[in-house]
C-alpha cells in the first residue's frame, strides 16, 4: 500500500509528488497521457506568469535547473486599459528595485522541468498511459482501480487532474462552474517594435486581449473571443491570420506581425470545488481552483495549494500521526480556501464586467480604471500580489 496516490501528473500533480520525494512517504502518481508526452511535452500556447513565490517553490523541487534561462522572460511592468481610451491602468513596482513582476515561462517546459526534477527519485512511481476508472475511500485506506485492471491502495488520495474532475464527482464533493461562453486562442506572434517587457491587457469591446512579452522581438498573444470566431480564426491560414490580427491589434502600434507559433484554443470555464477534501481524499490544482486566466495566477495557486497541502502531511508525518485523518484535511483545505477564495471571487467579477458591451457596464469599466489608478494602495497591493514574495516551505 502506498502513502499517496496522486491523480494526474500536470504541473500540479508534479509538484505535489516532487515535494514528497525524500520524505520518507510512498507514492504512486497516475497519468492518463502516455509517457511520451509526459519526457516531451509540446508547446501549449500558455505562457504562466510566475510569482517570486512560485519561483522559489520551483527552484526548491529543483525544476528551475531544467528550465533553459534564456526562455524565462521577466515580466516588468503590466498595464491595463479599456475599450478605445488612451488612458492605462499601469502596475509596476513602484521604482523600487524589488526585481521584475514576474517571470514569464511557457507552460511545456515547466512541465518538461518537473518531469525531469522527479526523475531518480525511488519513493514516487509513475503509471503513465492508463486512467484511473474508480476512487473508493474507506476508513483505513483508499482504492483506486485503473483502466488497465490494477487496483492500487492508499492512505490518501489526491486528484490533481482537470476542474472537470471525475474523481471530485465521484467522491460527492460538488463544484460551482461559470461558464463565460468564450473561448481563448493562444499562440506567440513577432512584431516590430519592442516589448520593453510590458504586458498589456486590452477589454477591448466584444474581445479581450493580451500580450504577453516573451524574450526576443515576440509576446504571446492571448485573444478572447465569442467561441465560433476563435474557431474560424483557428482555421485560417497563417497569412491571413496575421492579416487579421493586424488589423485588431492596429492601436498597440506593434508593426507587422508574424505568426511563429501553432495555435491553441481552450474553452473559458472556471471552476471551485465546495470542498477541497473529503474521507482519505484531497483536491489541487484545477480539479480544486479552476481560475479564469485574467489575472494569471492559476498555476500559482494550484503550486501553492501543493505547498500547503505537502506541509500538512509532512507535519503529520513528522509527529508520528495519520497523513489524512480529518485534522490534517481540514488545515489544508482551511488554508487553501483562504489563499484562493478572494481572488477567485475578484477574477470572475472582473472577467463579467469587462465583457459586458452595454453603456452602463462600459461606464463602469472605465470609471474602475480610472479609480484604481488614482489609488496608490491599489495599485501597491496588485503588483505586491503579482509578485508574491512569501516565505516558501523548507524541503
Amino acid at each position: 500500500m502506498y502513502d499517496v496516490a496522486i491523480i494526474g501528473a500536470g504541473p500540479v500533480g508534479l509538484s505535489f509528488a516532487t515535494a514528497l520525494a525524500g520524505s520518507g512517504l510512498s507514492a504512486v502518481l497516475v497519468e492518463r497521457q502516455p509517457l511520451s508526452v509526459l519526457e516531451d511535452p509540446s508547446f501549449d500556447g500558455r505562457e504562466i506568469a510566475l510569482t517570486h513565490h512560485s519561483r522559489t517553490l520551483l527552484e526548491q523541487l529543483g525544476a528551475w535547473a531544467h528550465i533553459p534561462q534564456n526562455a524565462v522572460s521577466p515580466l516588468r511592468q503590466a498595464r491595463v486599459l479599456n475599450g478605445t481610451a488612451s488612458y492605462a491602468l499601469t502596475f509596476d513596482t513602484g521604482g523600487k528595485d524589488e526585481g521584475p513582476l514576474g517571470f514569464l515561462v511557457s507552460n511545456h517546459l515547466i512541465r518538461s522541468a518537473l518531469y525531469a526534477a522527479l526523475q531518480g527519485t525511488p519513493d514516487i512511481r509513475l503509471i503513465a498511459g492508463t486512467g484511473v476508472e474508480s476512487v473508493t475511500t474507506g476508513a483505513e485506506a483508499a482504492t483506486l482501480r485503473l483502466s488497465d485492471g490494477q487496483e492500487i491502495r492508499a492512505r490518501l488520495v489526491v486528484a490533481a487532474d482537470t476542474r472537470f474532475s471525475r474523481s471530485r464527482q465521484e467522491q460527492g464533493i460538488t463544484a460551482s462552474m461559470h461558464d463565460f461562453r468564450r473561448s481563448m486562442l493562444v499562440c506567440r506572434i513577432e512584431h516590430e517594435t519592442p516589448h520593453e517587457h510590458v504586458a498589456t491587457e486590452w477589454f477591448d469591446y466584444g474581445q479581450t486581449v493580451a500580450l504577453l512579452p516573451v524574450n526576443g522581438a515576440a509576446s504571446s498573444l492571448v485573444l478572447t473571443r465569442d467561441p465560433a470566431e476563435i474557431e474560424r480564426l483557428n482555421g485560417l491560414e497563417p497569412a491571413a491570420f496575421e492579416r487579421e490580427m493586424g488589423q485588431c491589434l492596429r492601436r498597440r502600434h506593434l508593426g507587422r506581425l508574424r505568426l511563429v507559433s501553432t495555435r491553441h484554443a481552450y474553452p473559458l470555464v472556471a471552476t471551485y470545488a465546495h470542498h477541497f477534501a473529503g474521507r482519505r481524499f484531497a483536491l489541487l490544482g484545477d480539479a480544486a481552483v479552476g481560475m479564469h486566466p485574467v489575472t494569471a495566477h492559476g498555476f500559482n495557486l494550484g503550486l501553492r495549494g501543493a505547498e500547503t497541502l505537502a506541509r500538512e502531511i509532512l507535519s503529520a508525518k513528522r509527529r508520528g500521526q495519520d497523513i489524512a485523518s480529518p485534522a490534517v484535511l481540514r488545515r489544508f483545505e482551511t488554508a487553501h480556501r483562504l489563499a484562493t477564495g478572494p481572488l477567485y471571487a475578484a477574477t470572475n467579477a472582473i472577467a463579467v464586467l469587462y465583457a459586458q458591451e452595454g453603456l452602463p457596464a462600459r461606464l463602469a469599466r472605465h470609471a474602475v480604471l480610472r479609480l484604481g489608478g488614482q489609488i496608490a494602495p491599489f495599485r501597491k497591493a496588485v503588483s505586491a500580489m503579482l509578485m508574491d514574495r512569501g516565505a516558501a516551505m523548507g524541503r
